[in-house]
């Protein structure tokens, strides 16, 4: 059974959600504020529901917390309108999230679609992926930028190994949306699309000392680039290629 951590100062929400989680068949624990987050061991959790709004220290800050010591994935919660709240929470490594008033069978589906990123994943053959200077290991979640190690998210690995397998050829925003986020494209995903993507161009630096290799195509998607070490720009993208 699946261990789901609730933390969410609202006592009659986390009980609904026990109840409604509980009948479909994972293992609930809830909190109701940041602190008592902190205290808790994330490696014994196998997914953390969290609200944005948390008394003494935000859910951002416990999220922050997270992404220090566990790979464990982050549901937040929002509020409807928390765009903002929804773009940062991405950034500083989220793999999802629910806008609040919560419907339990959303966040129930949403649930079990990170969980199976997390597990095709964890099956995945054990040999790398490796395009010029970026390596992945999709049994370990390991990746590289040379010898440096870099530090993915789950939606962050998952949108950097669909582009090493498809380089050189253009990956849509839906492509990217349904790997990365487990949802079909919607209006406004294109933001959150664009944010993960430019948070993994971030961790990645300069693969080379020409250019970055992820290239953005206007009103299409991503693509990351096949460049010739000794040309350059023998395989530069095409003029609609923005850099």
């Amino acid at each position: 059974m699946n261990r789901i951590l609730i933390v969410d100062d609202d006592v009659g929400l986390t009980e609904l959600l026990r109840e409604y989680l509980e009948i479909e068949g994972f293992t609930v624990e809830t909190l109701h504020d940041g602190a008592a987050c902190l205290r808790t061991n994330m490696d014994e959790k196998d997914l953390v529901v969290l609200d944005v709004m948390l008394p003494a220290v935000s859910g951002l800050e416990v999220l922050k917390w997270i992404r220090h010591r566990s790979n464990v994935p982050v549901i937040m919660l929002t509020a409807r309108d928390g765009e903002i709240d929804k773009v940062v929470g991405l950034e500083m490594g989220a793999d999802d999230y629910v806008p609040k008033p919560v419907n339990p069978r959303e966040l129930v589906a949403r649930i079990r679609a990170v969980l199976r990123r997390m597990g095709s994943t964890e099956a995945a053959a054990t040999g790398e992926l490796a395009v010029g200077a970026i390596r992945l290991d999709g049994a370990s979640r390991s990746a590289w930028s040379g010898d440096r190690k870099l530090d993915l998210t789950t939606a962050e690995f998952n949108l950097l190994q669909h582009l090493l397998r498809n380089a050189g050829r253009i990956v849509s925003r839906e492509e990217i949306s349904a790997v990365a986020f487990g949802r079909r494209f919607s209006s406004g995903a294109d933001r959150n699309v664009d944010t993960l993507v430019s948070k993994v161009r971030r961790k990645l630096g300069r693969a080379s000392e020409m250019e970055d290799r992820i290239k953005t195509i206007r009103n299409v998607g991503y693509l990351y680039a096949l460049i010739s070490a000794t040309d350059p720009e023998a395989h530069r993208s095409p003029a609609s290629i923005d850099e």
